[in-house]
């Protein structure tokens, strides 16, 4: 979902020379967030995340992702308060990471830990956690980022998996959401799938089986409950709730659940 790139604004690789003496400031704030309807969502995140969010796919034919989403206009997070705080008991991996993140090398090998630079928090004025030791060595603080990002890529690679198995199975299909508010207006959003649930009960035995066994038909049920969640995506905005169901024509251009 690369449009949630917009998150990260200057992202630079970590390294000693350039960031020797800069810390990072906890708190929780997070208003970098202000600006995107969605993210994506690890598989193993969905049990979790089920509760509070509506859990969807988004991409194409030939590679989907799991996303969380937070909003009903494009450029738009319900979940995010005033004050930049955090209206969810659950908070996506994805939002936890930042100003971190991995970049691969080409062949997907080889990841470079890099930070986003225009993050506020981000100091040399010595608040918060530093990055590195006096002696230019990684800090604590900075390795248990490293397992927090590996551990995330493990997930990420996980998720590839059942995703393709989805697209394998021709088990989702697009899905519009629809919200009318108290002026009448009807806001709605494409640009994603979900599960069809007549087909997931058409599959045949032993297909069942093998999801169930590896715990992916317990995934496909927490992502058909999340929809649910649309409700409390009308309700955050005040109008009638929103409900989500097969796409229709409309003359209004829809918001689009980005990428």
């Amino acid at each position: 979902m690369t449009a949630q790139l917009l998150i990260y604004e200057s992202a630079v690789p970590v390294n000693a020379q350039r960031h020797g003496d800069w810390a990072l400031e906890p708190a929780n704030d997070y208003s970098f967030s202000s600006r995107v309807n969605s993210v994506p969502l690890m598989a193993v995140e969905f049990p979790s995340a089920a509760a509070e969010y509506a859990i969807v796919f988004s991409g194409s034919k030939d590679a989907v992702v799991p996303a969380v989403i937070l909003g009903m206009r494009g450029d738009q997070n319900l979940y995010l308060t005033k004050d930049g705080g955090w209206q969810a008991k659950y908070l996506p991996a994805f939002l936890r990471r930042y100003p971190f993140v991995f970049s691969s090398s080409q062949d997907g090998k080889t990841f470079t830990l890099c930070i986003d630079e225009s993050y506020a928090r981000f100091n040399q004025a010595g608040r918060g956690e530093r990055l590195f030791t006096d002696e230019k060595k990684p800090t604590p603080y900075v390795e248990r980022v490293l397992k927090f990002l590996e551990q995330y890529q493990i997930e990420f690679r996980r998720t590839q998996a059942f995703c393709k198995k989805l697209l394998e199975l021709e088990l989702l299909e697009p899905m519009r959401a629809q919200a009318s508010l108290g002026s009448g207006e009807k806001v709605s959003l494409v640009g994603f799938m979900a599960a069809n649930r007549d087909k997931v009960k058409a599959l045949p035995a032993e297909k069942l089986a093998e999801l169930a066994r590896s715990d992916e038909l317990e995934l496909l049920y927490l992502h058909l409950a999340s929809m649910r969640n649309f409700t409390g995506m009308g309700e955050r905005m005040g109008s009638t709730p929103a409900a989500a169901s097969a796409p229709a024509a409309e003359k209004k251009e829809p918001a689009r659940a980005k990428k």
